[in-house]
């Protein structure tokens, strides 16, 4: 589940992970920074590997194949794109739900 504000330039996204919950390899144009705010994640990007904790960070430069593997108990994590996501554009909206965070 994401919650996002996307701007002219820039977007950013709340994301919240799930317990063990993967998100497969992919890549896109954007270049991606971010922040673990709770939880755990292990990242790879290219053919690094890393595991973070709250206040870790990463950069993912344009078109660079990554994935993220949430911890035990799950993930909150900020994601800032840049240029703005055009694909989130056409992506089906939820209802809110009550968020876990902050």
């Amino acid at each position: 589940m994401a919650r996002t504000v996307e701007g002219d330039l820039s977007a950013l996204a709340v994301v919240e992970l799930d317990p063990d919950s993967v998100v497969a390899e992919h890549s896109h144009e954007n270049e991606q920074l971010g922040v673990v705010v709770r939880g755990s994640v292990t990242f790879r990007v290219g053919d690094e590997v890393r595991d973070l904790g709250p206040g870790g960070t990463w950069r993912i430069p344009p078109n660079t194949p990554h994935e993220v593997h949430a911890g035990p108990q799950g993930a909150v994590v900020v994601d800032v794109f840049a240029p703005a996501r055009e694909d989130w554009k056409s992506i089906a909206r939820e209802d809110a739900r009550t968020p876990r965070w902050p």
